[in-house]
């Protein structure tokens, strides 16, 4: 009771003598504190946007302008020619104001048009500029005079600090590529998986699709390009991940590692307190847009920022055709789960961030809260990985008001999402291998019902002070996620610290509310439906195979150094590895990135190319080593054209896409969309980008190294295999697959994958191999 009176800013009793009032300062002082957190936010935003808006110039610059223009009046010179002077003329204050003060006044005036005339003339050179993307594909160390003058001057008018959405309005529109382009692309990426006949077949349905229905809705979709930000993104969303109604849990979400060989404190309410403050920090930075905008690593080329917007505070909430993604402006809350039971834990007080050591406090009051859950409150977070129509059904039933609905708010409003895990997980034990295959499964789908698997994403936090994450698919892609938990992992370990003992640094204030456990009224019928959502749940997790390893013969530094891209090194051994599995070659999908152009998302590179089947079949057959080579620079040069290609608006897979979207519009039918659409992909790979190198220091801490993240397989009879490129000397792999599938295994595919590295660095490099044999002690 005396939090609840503490709570409260005044109190007052009725008397005979009269009214006696009495004020909490403590209280108060507490509200104004909060509301002036609040008006400070809003201030903050009204300032960004006004930086925003008039970017690529500055505020100030209007202040230059108009000094311009008066001091080039008071030389007795009119630079407007005129206009100051009809202006003037129209001005309703003309007879309040003397002949100088509506001079001056006209000067301002067309000073402010003046300027923001300009600032549109800059916004669109520099949107010109960025459209230009010949400097992608040409040869490194030969730069054209083009590229050197372009970029010079996308430098100049990038101005000095800008915010994190400052260059939104001034990228480039994803364009639509002509139908043909498209359609021939298309033929070359399938010609290596169809015999003579089938690929006949194939060439017979493009033409008529092309002649008949292809442009039709090809100017719908230009249509909808002149219209709309980016013509692939919002049908992209809704479509592919929002309309699905199977369980999102595997299926879509994805999830993120810690560190591996390294755990910065075993105390798992203390490790929660410094991930939780990191989060947060970065939710600060991302509302002030304080953050420096994405780039593309080693130019001044800025990625398009709209995914942020709603990496905090959002929710996708289940539909019974459609979910919808809701995103909340605010929330000074997370939700916390911990054996069966749900939490609010408040993290600010007064408008102030607690501590670490606050938040280590208040997570160590739930952990060692000793009550119970209340009936069916335990798997309650099955409904988030079961279907999700029975889910959206109980939903508008059961949580549309009352004390459930309140609970449920506070889940789907809190900031994010985070699992007190009972378990203790990582590299470590007798079986490192095992157990981190274990800790992936973990992270990617848990007990089915300890997660909140709607949620933007959920930590978790185990027993032994590991972390990890997973996060949902349908707000953003991977690298903004990954971007998110470099900065927590880095701030965590580096920036926060802990004490000796591994306790959070900072001061604790005892008077803080203790977090708040969430009341439910879980009727019959809704514990039934959480008994058959986790049914489902549990089937799907059971069924996946995951395998994580970390490849340390080598890493990008040895793969520079003879001459190739990392990425195409990879994507080939892949190719090896799924051949010498399968004995065949398979539509491959690599995820790309659009983030050059405004909205964009992801865009398919098709690994799998005629220069690849033939250097992987000329590899195998025991072809001349130089003839080996040669083909192997050749499929990797197709590689990284494909690449590009897909990043600049190139790409094959969106553009069909939308094409099918559009004639389900039109009710109308297409033979060769709907084969396109309905080809399996049984390789789907991702390389997950490191993004923020300067935040670790690799050379005096190599052991902070992180593992990356995975996500489950994309066709029943195929593999995924997410990977990250860490420092110079390690690549670690993520593989997934299905266990009722006889025909992959996910151990036997990373045993593929790694010998695969293995014979290609020996292919160009020989004296590597004797190397090898010299040192068999050193693990891959």
């Amino acid at each position: 009771m005396a939090e609840a009176h503490q709570a409260v800013a005044f109190q007052f009793t009725i008397s005979p003598e009269g009214i006696n009032l009495h004020l909490s300062y403590q209280a108060l002082n507490q509200i104004y504190l909060s509301g002036l957190r609040s008006w400070k936010k809003r201030i903050s935003r009204i300032k960004n946007r006004i930086i925003k808006g008039v970017y690529p110039a500055s505020p100030s610059s209007w202040l230059f302008v108009a000094v311009a223009i008066l001091a080039t009046m008071y030389m007795q010179s009119d630079p407007s020619m005129g206009l100051i002077a009809k202006i003037r003329e129209h001005l309703p204050l003309s007879l309040s104001l003397s002949t100088q003060g509506q001079t001056m006044l006209s000067a301002l005036l067309f000073s402010t048009l003046l300027w923001l005339s300009l600032i549109l003339a800059l916004r669109f050179c520099l949107k010109l500029l960025l459209s230009y993307h010949r400097w992608m594909f040409e040869q490194h160390g030969c730069i054209s005079t083009k590229t050197k003058v372009w970029a010079t001057l996308v430098r100049l008018l990038s101005g000095s600090k800008p915010l994190l959405y400052s260059y939104q309005t001034s990228l480039p529109h994803l364009p639509v590529p002509p139908i043909k382009d498209t359609l021939e692309k298309y033929l070359e990426s399938v010609k290596p998986l169809h015999d003579a006949a089938g690929f006949q077949r194939m060439k017979r349905l493009a033409a008529e699709f092309e002649k008949s229905l292809g442009n039709r809705l090809q100017r719908y979709l230009k249509l909808k390009a002149l219209w709309a930000a980016n013509y692939v993104s919002d049908w992209w969303e809704e479509y592919v991940y929002l309309r699905s109604r199977s369980p999102i849990m595997v299926n879509s979400n994805y999830y993120g590692m810690d560190f591996l060989f390294v755990t910065p404190t075993d105390s798992q309410a203390a490790r929660a307190g410094n991930t939780i403050t990191a989060l947060f920090l970065y939710r600060r930075k991302v509302n002030r847009e304080e953050l420096n905008p994405s780039r593309i690593p080693g130019t001044v080329i800025p990625l398009c920022a709209a995914q942020c917007e709603r990496m905090f505070n959002t929710t996708r909430t289940p539909g019974e055709e459609t979910d919808v993604l809701q995103h909340w402006q605010d929330s000074e809350f997370v939700a916390v789960y911990h054996r069966g039971r749900f939490f609010r834990l408040w993290v600010y007080r007064a408008g102030r961030l607690l501590s670490p050591r606050e938040i280590q406090y208040q997570i160590q009051r739930i952990l060692d809260d000793p009550s119970l859950p209340s009936p069916g409150e335990e798997k309650l977070g099955a409904l988030t990985a079961g279907n999700r129509t029975p889910w959206a059904q109980v939903r508008k039933q059961f949580f549309s008001s009352g004390v459930n609905k309140r609970s449920l708010d506070c889940i789907e409003k809190a900031a994010f999402f985070v699992t007190l895990d009972d378990q203790e997980e990582g590299m470590m034990g007798e079986d490192p291998s095992v157990n981190l295959d274990r800790y992936a499964k973990s992270l990617l789908h848990g007990k089915c019902y300890d997660r909140w698997f709607d949620k933007s994403f959920s930590v978790v936090v185990y027993k032994n002070g590991k972390n990890g994450l997973n996060a949902e698919h349908s707000w953003a892609d991977a690298p903004i996620v990954s971007h998110l938990w470099e900065f927590t992992l880095a701030t965590d370990a580096f920036h926060l610290g802990y004490t000796p003992d591994g306790n959070c640094k900072g001061e604790i204030e005892r008077s803080i509310l203790p977090p708040q456990r969430l009341s439910w009224d879980i009727p019959l019928e809704v514990q039934t439906q959480v008994s058959e959502s986790l049914t489902v749940a549990q089937a799907l997790a059971d069924d996946v195979d995951c395998h994580v390893f970390p490849f340390r013969k080598f890493g990008k530094g040895r793969i520079k150094k003879m001459k190739m891209s990392p990425d195409s090194f990879v994507q080939l051994a892949l190719q090896l590895a799924y051949y010498r599995d399968k004995g065949t070659f398979c539509l491959t999908y690599e995820a790309s990135m659009t983030r050059l152009f405004r909205e964009g998302r992801t865009e398919t590179v098709r690994s799998c190319s005629n220069e690849s089947c033939a250097f992987v079949l000329a590899l195998e057959a025991g072809e001349d080593r130089e003839h080996c080579i040669k083909l192997f620079r050749k499929a990797s040069e197709k590689h990284q054209n494909l690449y590009r290609l897909a990043m600049t608006g190139s790409g094959i897979d969106r553009h069909l896409f939308c094409l099918y979207v559009v004639s389900k519009y039109l009710g109308v039918e297409s033979p060769f969309l709907k084969e396109v659409l309905s080809e399996p992909w049984r390789l789907s790979t991702s390389q997950t980008p490191v993004q923020q190198m300067e935040l670790f220091d690799l050379v005096n801490h190599p052991e902070f190294i992180s593992l990356g993240g995975g996500f489950g397989p994309v066709a029943d009879d195929g593999y995924g295999v997410s990977y990250i490129i860490m420092g110079e000397e390690m690549i670690n792999f993520h593989v997934s697959s299905k266990h009722f599938c006889t025909e992959t295994d996910s151990h036997k595919f990373g045993s593929q994958i790694s010998q695969a590295m293995m014979d290609l660095m020996s292919l160009l490099n020989p004296d590597f191999k004797e190397a090898t044999k010299a040192n068999p002690a050193k693990q891959s």
